[in-house]
């Protein structure tokens, strides 16, 4: 049966790009690898989307003539709504990814890419998703939401509920030149969400201590922002991503932080794709929220995007979608809904720092 439009929950505009990880010796490289920004953000509103919810999460995959009939196998079992784009012409969009010390990780592109833009959601059901994860520049971000409201405007369609922009800043251009446009974006968008060192980067401050972040500088930061306002109505919300340390949720008046799921690092396999899965969890969390009040229903939704990044971190690669004896799914053989309610139980023992 047909997904009908308006049952869209989440569409990213994040590129699908196939993933070569090098790391440092003896390990060996892996290749042809499911990755990129879309592709990990859409399994984290996929982990939380078991079928027939799971044809909810929108996502778009171009698949160059070089297209591996494995990823296509993966990308089907998932049952999302994604729209494949035959590209024979070209090769698919090809991502190099080598690892040093400190994770320190380096990346180019190894074939030309194929950037998303809203004419790609132009007469498709993504143009309907009541959210949309946006990894851009400021000005980009700004374009690209003005644009999405505007197709949706020309459709003909009776009017639906303005849709919930979230916003993931690409790390290049989070400088102090950008904050103008920064804070123009902000009053764009419905939730922001760098990690700690962009969201430094727009002020030219260290957000990094010794031994964990510098947690009153990134208060700090969050509340310059919320007081230039964010959104339409100026009652939208900061998440900081600050990896091993957690995330601080905030909204005007009220702040809180969060643990990351793995407090072990070595259950941290490759932290490639966490953040942006912690945005497809946060993004659907936020969309099945709706009707929480303020603060409680973007806690809860950074709460299911720690869990999705939980997944994506835990290999290299995708996590392992399957099935218990029951019939239910499982990732990497564990119930989404455990994971979620151990998590739970855990944060009532935590102290905020």
């Amino acid at each position: 049966m047909a997904q009908a439009a308006e049952d869209m929950d989440f569409c990213t505009l994040g590129m699908f790009i196939i993933d070569e990880i090098e790391f440092a010796p003896p390990k060996p490289p892996v290749r042809d690898i499911l990755g990129g920004a879309g592709s990990y953000s859409a399994l984290g509103a996929r982990i939380f989307s078991p079928p027939p919810r799971s044809k909810a999460v929108g996502w778009i995959v171009d698949c160059g003539s070089d297209f591996p009939a494995a990823l296509r196998e993966t990308i089907a079992s998932w049952e999302t709504g994604v729209l494949i784009r035959e590209t024979p012409e070209r090769l698919t969009t090809r991502g190099w990814n080598g690892y040093g010390d400190n994770e320190h990780r380096a990346f180019r592109y190894t074939t030309p890419k194929l950037r998303l833009d809203h004419h790609a959601l132009a007469d498709t059901q993504l143009l309907w998703s009541k959210s949309f994860h946006l990894i851009c520049s400021p000005l980009r971000c700004i374009d690209l939401v003005d644009n999405i409201l505007a197709l949706r405007n020309q459709s003909g369609r009776a009017p639906s509920p303005r849709p919930l922009f979230v916003w993931e800043p690409v790390p290049d251009l989070c400088i102090p030149d950008e904050m103008p446009n920064c804070l123009q974006a902000l009053r764009h968008v419905d939730c922001v969400s760098p990690n700690h060192a962009e969201l430094g980067g727009f002020f030219g401050r260290d957000t990094n201590g010794k031994d964990h972040v510098n947690y009153r500088l990134i208060e700090e930061l969050c509340d310059e922002w919320l007081e230039s306002g964010i959104g339409v109505e100026g009652k939208g919300s900061v998440v900081v991503r600050a990896g091993k340390d957690g995330c601080l949720v905030t909204q005007s008046g009220s702040r809180k932080w969060l643990p990351a799921y793995h407090q072990l690092a070595q259950n941290v396999v490759d932290p490639t794709g966490g953040g942006n899965g912690f945005l497809g969890g946060l993004a659907v969390g936020l969309v099945r929220g709706r009707g929480a009040p303020g603060l409680k229903r973007i806690e809860e939704a950074a709460i299911w995007g720690a869990i999705s990044a939980s997944f994506a971190i835990e290999q290299v690669g995708m996590p392992i979608l399957s099935h218990s004896p029951q019939g239910e799914e499982t990732w990497n053989g564990v119930l989404v809904e455990d994971r979620l309610s151990e998590f739970k139980e855990r944060l009532g023992r935590y102290i905020q720092p």
